[in-house]
């Protein structure tokens, strides 16, 4: 059988641009943009990160699409499709199905935090917000959120249900799982985080958060800083991960894909502004900390929804589609290893979703959670939930980033990149596939190894 004929593809170019969105979209920009921006200084880290989605995000996304409908694969296989005649390129694509699996033992565990919000607003655990003051209120959402990533079981279980919804969209597959979860859902996402804004904009700490938010402090432009805008485009823009190889081998031919990659950038740096608009006036109404951690989100969105009219239903409806952009973001790095269990070890995609699923399940309770077995060991001064994020976030996705821009840009066929750029010339942007071969080639490899050399301490900053 030819797998390449037969394999499952997104029907249409629209089911393409929200699948490839809702890859991009998830928790990194409702849950670890804002309280990354408050950690590092508000407006200064957002605008290295613009910088570099620019000039690092969209050449790595374009290469990782090049690549993926090139060669009709999964990551690994992929790769080699490019060069065949240089099997060690390979471990680009082994290294993208293992920072899928890093980002998973705690991303999943995350996805299971806002599961669990769901189910809290549903009984209706906030609705005495409302009649609290500022600090009363604030204590409560704090108290919730502790108890929830603390506890010593409900996270854990949590964490296996979110696992379970997503194995059971893969296993219907590409087309019946991921596209139809995508295609149906994203909108609305956008829709009440914007609901969300202009209730947050009529709070008192409204300016004082957008001048936080927004306040270009040069100052704050330091090595730290900028190695974590590098690691979070990548970190959001599933990059280095092989998702978007992954994602781009079930493109249509007639998808334009450095059209689908600004469109991607633009949506995805879009939603990530819109969350920091709702959330850090609330900060500042409710005189919390911008930079206290993954928290943030938590300890303030039910906040914003107790001022407002019918909020019990809103908070409802947030937590909900805040879980579903975590889903779609974790369907895409599950299908990572599912392909390349399915593709290149043979096994049914029924088990290789069984099989992704368990590893990521059995290791993240036992190590992400405070209360689990390996949960209070600290290596190199880090938490495994820290430290599986900055693996995944500093290590794997820059590396593989820079390694994939070298492939596309230095070592593959540069004519037969034209043709899958240009739609075998029927797309007249030869100006723009100009643009790209410059700022990949000589641009994006250099901004990408110097920050890569200073995350492992070869030089500094």
């Amino acid at each position: 059988m030819d797998r390449k004929q037969n394999r499952e593809g997104f029907s249409s170019t629209l089911a393409v641009f929200f699948a490839t969105l809702g890859s991009a979209v998830g928790l990194g920009n409702i849950w670890k943009f804002p309280y990354l921006t408050g950690q590092n200084g508000g407006g200064a880290f957002i605008l290295v990160y613009l910088l570099c989605v620019t000039l690092i995000g969209m050449p790595v996304m374009i290469s990782e699409f090049f690549i993926g409908r090139k060669a009709r694969k999964n990551a690994v296989g992929a790769i080699h499709g490019i060069r065949p005649d240089q099997p060690i390129w390979k471990s680009i694509g082994y290294m993208g199905v293992a920072a899928s699996f890093f980002i998973m033992f705690f991303y999943s565990a995350v996805a299971g935090w806002v599961y669990s919000y769901v189910f809290k607003a549903i009984k209706g655990d906030f609705g005495g917000l409302s009649s609290l003051s500022v600090e009363e209120a604030a204590k409560m959402t704090a108290d919730q959120f502790g108890a929830t990533a603390g506890g010593a079981f409900s996270p854990m279980l949590w964490q296996a249900i979110v696992l379970i919804v997503v194995s059971a969209i893969l296993v219907a597959g590409v087309k019946n799982g991921i596209e139809r979860i995508t295609k149906t859902l994203m909108p609305v996402l956008f829709a009440l985080i914007i609901i969300c804004d202009i209730r947050a904009l009529t709070l008192p700490g409204a300016r004082e958060g957008l001048s936080f938010l927004f306040h270009v402090d040069f100052t704050k432009l330091t090595a730290p800083v900028i190695l974590a805008a590098l690691g979070l485009a990548f970190f959001k823009l599933s990059l280095g991960m092989g998702t978007m190889i992954t994602y781009g081998s079930y493109f249509t031919n007639e998808t334009n894909l450095i059209s689908t990659s600004a469109k991607v950038a633009i949506s995805d740096t879009a939603v990530s502004m819109l969350a920091g608009i709702s959330i850090f006036p609330v900060v500042f109404t409710f005189g919390l900390e911008p930079g206290q951690g993954p928290g943030l989100l938590f300890n303030t969105i039910p906040l914003v929804f107790s001022k407002i009219p019918f909020g019990g239903l809103l908070l409802v409806a947030f937590f909900v589609l805040t879980g579903i952009a975590a889903t779609t973001a974790m369907l895409s790095l599950v299908e990572v290893p599912v392909a390349y269990f399915t593709e290149e070890k043979n096994i049914s995609r029924n088990k290789a979703v069984l099989l992704t699923s368990a590893i990521i399940l059995l290791i993240g309770i036992a190590t992400v959670h405070p209360m689990s077995v390996f949960g209070n060991t600290v290596i190199a001064g880090k938490s495994f939930f820290d430290l599986f994020d900055f693996i995944s976030s500093n290590v794997l996705l820059p590396f593989g980033g820079l390694l994939i821009s070298l492939l596309a840009g230095h070592f593959a066929d540069i004519s037969s990149l034209r043709r899958e750029l240009s739609n075998n010339d029927r797309l007249n942007n030869g100006n723009l596939i100009g643009l790209f071969l410059f700022i990949l080639k000589y641009i994006t490899p250099i901004l990408v190894l110097i920050v890569f050399l200073n995350s492992i301490d070869i030089i500094k900053l």
